[in-house]
């Protein structure tokens, strides 16, 4: 038996095509169909490597009875969020506002006007069966009031924040700091009780604010969180990468899926703590998960997919334990206790009877063991064999984007080709297959078909990806990308008038609401991002539509983060770069000078943004950044031109003068001089 979701590219939907469930996809043509039978909609929203979406699965849409039930009293639907993002806000906003929370799998009931009346999280059988009969004699016995609800619930739904502009100041960026110091778990890192997140995004706006303000309280939060989230299980200390979340206070349990952007998100983190300080800890740390990212989420033909499942043989974690006798039998006695005592492996476990490999209880964990990492091989090779991971693998150009600027960042911080190259690569896939005929982009590529529009954070975070790898490489056609991106951006997307990006293109599918979202939550939101795009694109270019647009998008970010700045923490990476002095290089040589890289692998600073024009690139950059169109270039050697907040200093000719210039720039930001930047 097979349902309407069979004919899918999704893998999540692919899932489902053989339930009894008859699913279909969302379309205009299900509620059409709905609106024609006088019935309405069971939505279920989830995604490939979600454990509960499983769970729910084996016992409810894979039962006869229970999709008897549902099928003769709602129209089915089911909805990967990971392609219609768009789709999965407007409902999960509905379940937040019923019930105070939400998460995945996402339960909806609907009437033929896409109009929420009821909405929930994971149904045990018994649970959904009531649901079901229950929703279906309201609709037969009190339609009014189920219709009533469902206008008062999309009625709150419409009523968007009203849109405040805000003054971006260093006070809010300060407000932010208080309050996740507040939060702050002084004894194993993060912020808030378990489950924890890692949202990188804090760490990364920590470590910067340190550096700007001295703030030694910032720093110890951001590197203790790090240190303590890469020892804990959250790292997998086999085979690299980090999962979802935390289970524990510790760091100790994961939610074991792993994810292309949360591990795009912590190399960048990982790899600003390593520019920070130069410890070989946080350059691990990196490698090993860019390493884990390229290994097991590249592509068959270019990009990366989406992560891996907790799930193996229908068992949570099963992949990632270990136990003493496996040791024993892959590395023999005396190589098993080695590796088992350095990871903690214990006859009793930590995790259903097995083990997680942690250091959370080894004091000396930045010193590994000799020939530890061969015996880490061994073992990882042991456990490809045991069992085997579901991996989603539709590539998604938002995720993509995120992981395009953690390579490029790493590949010029850590001085490794391998990410550079990596880099490069996707941009071509992302160029290539994820890009439209006309230059708009689409959202999701798996097995030669790209799909569904391209919404903000495809756009967004594909720009940023494009500006790291320009800040790593100097070739102006990333650029000239970016900054068709970001004409895409203002086209598609922004209020002109108050500012915000709304999440879905203004002639595309007109969905419930269309609100924006400011939040960043495990992933920085599209308007954060957007906004760091049209920044740098600002001091990049000169160009003063990129500034205008950046002026009112950075207000209306002051205005939504006015309450709670800490939930909004890349849109407070923004404000920094703008509110504290800026500083803009421009490098002139025939060729892109060494030094120049040397030099900004040594100088973590966010805020200098570097232009390299050369015989090759002054025609692209003319257009592009007309500013150093008149710009000579020397025969031989370099000149570098340091300008902060409209003025210029002498140019000069070495890299050794050039550091004694910025760190003139840097005394300015450190002693709050120039605090009246033009936001």
């Amino acid at each position: 038996m097979s349902n309407r979701l069979s004919m899918e590219h999704s893998p999540y939907l692919l899932q489902h095509g053989s339930n009894p469930v008859d699913w279909r996809p969302w379309g205009p043509e299900v509620f059409e169909e709905a609106k024609r039978f006088d019935k309405p909609v069971f939505l279920s929203v989830g995604y490939s490597t979600c454990h509960w979406c499983h769970v729910m699965a084996h016992e409810s849409f894979e039962d006869e009875a229970v999709a008897r039930a549902i099928n003769a009293a709602f129209l089915p639907v089911k909805v990967d969020r990971e392609e219609r993002p768009d789709v999965d806000a407007v409902y999960m906003a509905a379940c937040v506002a019923m019930n105070g929370s939400g998460g995945w799998p996402l339960t909806v009931l609907l009437t033929p006007e896409q109009k929420p009346f009821w909405a929930g999280t994971y149904l045990p059988k018994e649970r959904l069966l009531h649901l079901v009969n229950e929703a279906d004699r309201l609709w037969r016995e009190d339609r009014a009031g189920v219709l009533r609800a469902g206008e008062a619930l999309t009625a709150h739904l419409r009523q968007e924040a009203r849109d405040q502009s805000g003054a971006p100041s260093r006070e809010l960026v300060q407000r932010a700091v208080g309050q996740l110091a507040r939060s702050f778990d002084k004894r194993w890192g993060g912020f808030g009780p378990a489950p924890k997140f890692p949202t990188p995004h804090n760490l990364i706006f920590l470590l910067r604010h340190a550096r700007l303000t001295g703030d030694g309280h910032a720093r110890e939060m951001a590197l203790e969180t790090l240190d303590t989230m890469y020892r804990g299980g959250l790292f997998d200390h086999v085979g690299g990468g980090f999962s979802r979340y935390s289970t524990d206070e510790r760091w100790l349990v994961p939610h074991f899926e792993k994810m292309l952007y949360d591990n795009a998100l912590l190399a960048l983190a990982y790899t600003e703590a390593f520019q920070h300080t130069r410890r070989p800890l946080y350059e691990q740390a990196v490698r090993r998960t860019l390493d884990y990212v390229l290994r097991e989420l590249s592509g068959p033909q270019g990009g990366f997919c989406c992560g891996q499942d907790a799930d193996s043989d229908g068992v949570e974690g099963k992949y990632y334990t270990l136990a003493p006798d496996e040791l024993a039998q892959v590395l023999g006695g005396e190589d098993g206790d080695r590796f088992r005592r350095w990871y903690g492996i214990t006859p009793s476990g930590n995790f259903e009877g097995k083990s997680i490999p942690n250091l959370l209880g080894t004091a000396d964990f930045d010193r590994e063991p000799e020939g530890m990492a061969a015996l880490r091989e061994r073992v990882y090779t042991y456990r490809l064999g045991r069992t085997v991971l579901h991996r989603d693998d539709k590539v998604l150009t938002a995720w993509n984007g995120l992981a395009l600027a953690a390579l490029a960042r790493a590949g010029l911080a850590l001085d490794e080709p391998r990410y550079l190259d990596a880099a490069h690569r996707t941009a071509q896939f992302l160029a290539s297959r994820l890009t439209a005929p006309d230059g708009r982009l689409l959202a999701r590529w798996r097995d030669g078909d790209a799909a569904h529009p391209g919404k903000l954070d495809d756009y967004a975070f594909y720009a940023y990806g494009l500006l790291e790898l320009y800040g790593a490489s100097f070739d102006p056609v990333y650029l000239a990308c970016a900054v068709e991106l970001a004409e895409g951006l203002l086209e598609l997307f922004f209020d002109r008038e108050r500012g915000g990006f709304y999440p879905y293109a203004s002639d595309g599918e007109q969905l419930l609401t269309r609100t924006k979202e400011a939040y960043d939550g495990a992933m920085p939101s599209g308007n954060s991002v957007a906004a760091l795009v049209l920044s740098r694109l600002s001091r990049l270019t000169g160009e003063g539509r990129w500034r205008e647009a950046a002026k009112l998008q950075l207000s209306w970010l002051a205005g939504a983060a006015r309450d709670y700045p800490a939930g909004h923490s890349f849109a407070m990476l923004t404000l920094e770069e703008e509110l504290w002095p800026a500083a803009e290089l421009v490098a002139i040589a025939q060729d892109v000078p060494k030094e120049l890289k040397a030099f900004l692998r040594e100088t973590p600073c966010a805020e200098l943004t570097v232009l390299v024009k050369t015989p090759d690139s002054a025609g692209m950059l003319a257009a592009l950044a007309p500013f150093v169109k008149d710009y000579p270039i020397p025969e031989r050697g370099a000149r570098y031109y340091l300008c902060q907040n409209g003025t210029c200093a002498q140019p000069v000719e070495t890299v050794t003068e050039l550091k004694l210039l910025f760190a003139k720039c840097g005394q300015m930001s450190k002693n709050g001089q120039n605090e009246n930047h033009p936001v």
